[in-house]
């Protein structure tokens, strides 16, 4: 019996943000160490000689005051040498910020394009919960790098904010209490992001609808479709009406919000007045102590505007970003591919489904209920039934990316739960219903079938032999060097039925793998290329029985499926019938009222 690590799984709250940032901040140490530290140590004595500048001030009104030429001087000269070395550290600080910030790109994008790639399942792209927060986090890792710079910088003010209270502590220690004050503005800057992001987050779906209706609008597939149905006013309503459903609660969140930092500021505003009355008259204090507090006083402002902007931009922005990292990397530690048990080197008997279960993640209903089948080895096996039936899940629960809800796999006599994903995908290949379009060269599009023959250019026309698919190599200018994709230099667009072959030639590029799916691949070919071509590769998978490789084959098409070893049946998410063309036939059961149906269909 096996559980899939995702059933029932509720989503899980975002990690702590001070851990999600020391974390990020790890990363950044472990790819860039030097660049990293000497980034930080500029940062921060930059930051220096800017807090400094009230003590300048101080002693050059107290030389004027006192007619001393030589304090004047001497802090005419301390001036000048804060303002040159506040510019030269701070421009030498953001050179090598930057630097620093363009290496560590890099690493984080491909960390995050890592961490989704290598996770076992594919439920993380699936469920609508977790596809708002990975659309999310898209938006935000490409300026992610730039929390290590707000954070250096956040350390930077806070230093000017201890130079710049030490100083006013050096009049009195009353002076103090104005970081007291300061405090409910450092509250409401760390407490306002949250909200806001709270807000955007919930209605993370109609934004992107809204993304989704605009793309509609404006893009070249789906151009033809709205100009004939005349759907382009539509969209653009429906694409307000969802934007506005975001908006609306982002919006009142942020003029809340808004208003208690106001409030938070005009209670510091009234605590600054306060304390340059209370040293001017309260202390009786010399008017350098004066002039001390006016210059420290304002910078104070100055510097805890700065701190509460850049704490609120990093409480905002890039700690969001950073626990939403947090959280892909725990998601992906925590469905983690495992197993015990290596790939079995040949199929003998065949793979076993018993008693197999599953429901999506998130969701109640049941997909497939309580299957048992035994594939063949050597045997091509078609699986048919109406939309919805439950043939591309069987298909996923094969490939592992989703373990059975209950029930289990079995490759003769291993459980396949206990074989690591990715050992046992290198013993499978395919061709999917929903293939992608790699835009590179021709022959790359098909050799990454197979990674390691990826230039192994006899391999690669081996398999668009296999997939009937030379002819669409033959129509390109440069064959398989020609560049796919109109959006690139000299690139050339291909029909939709040239794509689909090309994706199938990729499936065929391992020579021997145990498991081979063919999952709806040539729903663009016509009935007649389809049933040759897959009675060609049927006849020669037949022929191979030296890995006991088992052939799936999902298709709509009853002409073309007539020719598999078996025969699998489906029907509202259970296994009906099952047997050759000729039994099933006999049985006038489900599969002989849809044969009957499309075969009437051509007559």
């Amino acid at each position: 019996m096996t559980s899939s690590p995702d059933r029932d799984r509720a989503i899980e709250p975002l990690p702590p943000a001070l851990s999600s940032m020391w974390r990020l901040c790890q990363l950044g140490y472990r790819h860039e160490p030097r660049l990293m530290a000497v980034a930080f140590v500029l940062s921060q004595l930059a930051a220096l000689p800017d807090a400094l500048l009230a003590l300048w001030l101080m002693l050059l009104g107290k030389g004027v005051l006192e007619h001393r030429s030589g304090m004047v001087e001497g802090a005419a000269i301390g001036l000048g040498l804060s303002t040159a070395a506040t510019w030269f550290l701070r421009t030498v600080s953001t050179r090598v910020q930057r630097r620093f910030r363009d290496r560590v790109t890099i690493a984080l994008e491909s960390h995050v394009a890592q961490l989704q790639a290598s996770v076992a399942t594919i439920a993380h792209q699936e469920r609508p919960e977790y596809l708002d927060r990975l659309s999310m986090l898209r938006n935000q890792v490409f300026v992610l790098d730039h929390m290590y710079m707000s954070l250096f910088s956040t350390l930077g003010w806070i230093l000017r904010l201890g130079v710049t209270m030490a100083l006013l502590a050096s009049i009195h220690p009353a002076l103090m209490l104005l970081a007291v004050f300061a405090a409910p503005t450092v509250l409401t800057s760390t407490w306002r992001p949250a909200v806001e992001r709270y807000a955007q987050e919930s209605g993370a779906q109609s934004n992107r609808l809204a993304r989704h209706l605009f793309t509609i609008a404006t893009t070249a597939p789906p151009g033809k479709e709205v100009r004939v149905t005349g759907i382009g006013e539509r969209l653009i309503t429906d694409r307000r009406w969802a934007w506005e459903c975001w908006y609306r609660p982002v919006a009142a969140a942020r003029w809340g919000s808004a208003m208690w930092h106001a409030l938070a500021w005009t209670i510091f505003g009234l605590a600054y007045v306060g304390a340059i009355v209370f040293v001017s008259s309260g202390l009786g204090a010399s008017a350098s102590a004066v002039l001390l507090v006016l210059a420290a006083g304002a910078r104070l402002s100055a510097y805890i505007g700065a701190t509460v902007g850049e704490i609120g931009f990093l409480r905002g922005f890039w700690m969001d970003g950073s626990r939403r990292l947090a959280w892909l990397e725990d998601y992906a530690a925590s469905v983690a591919a495992s197993g015990d048990l290596p790939v079995p080197a040949a199929v003998r008997r065949g793979i076993r489904l018993e008693n197999v279960s599953f429901a999506y993640p998130g969701t109640s209903r049941v997909v497939l209920d309580n299957v048992s089948v035994t594939l063949p080895a050597g045997a091509v096996v078609a699986i048919v039934g109406e939309n919805g039936a439950g043939k591309t899940t069987l298909v996923k629960l094969l490939a592992k990316m989703y373990e059975p809800t209950s029930g289990s796999i079995l490759v003769d006599d291993t459980p396949l739960a206990r074989v690591q994903a990715g050992e046992w995908r290198e013993c499978l290949a395919g061709a999917f219903q929903d293939f992608f379009r790699f835009e590179f060269r021709a022959g790359h599009t098909v050799g990454l079938g197979d990674v390691p023959r990826l230039d192994d250019e006899p391999a690669v026309l081996a398999a668009v032999d296999r997939a009937g698919a030379g002819d669409v190599v033959a129509r390109l200018t440069s064959g398989l060097n020609t560049q796919l994709g109109p959006t690139w230099p000299s690139g050339v667009e291909l029909s939709f039925g040239q794509w689909q072959k090309l994706a199938l030639a990729r499936g065929f590029m391992r020579d021997q793998p145990l498991l081979l799916v063919l999952d709806e691949p040539t729903a663009a070919l016509d009935a007649e290329t389809e049933h040759a071509l897959f009675e060609r590769y049927s006849a020669a998978a037949r022929g191979t029985s030296e890995s006991g490789r088992i052939t799936i084959l999902v298709s709509h098409r009853f002409s073309t499926v007539r020719m598999a070893d078996l025969i699998v049946v489906l029907d509202g998410a259970r296994l009906v019938e099952v047997g050759t063309h000729d039994e099933l036939m006999a049985k006038k059961g489900k599969y002989s009222e849809l044969y009957s149906i499309q075969a009437a269909a051509y007559r």
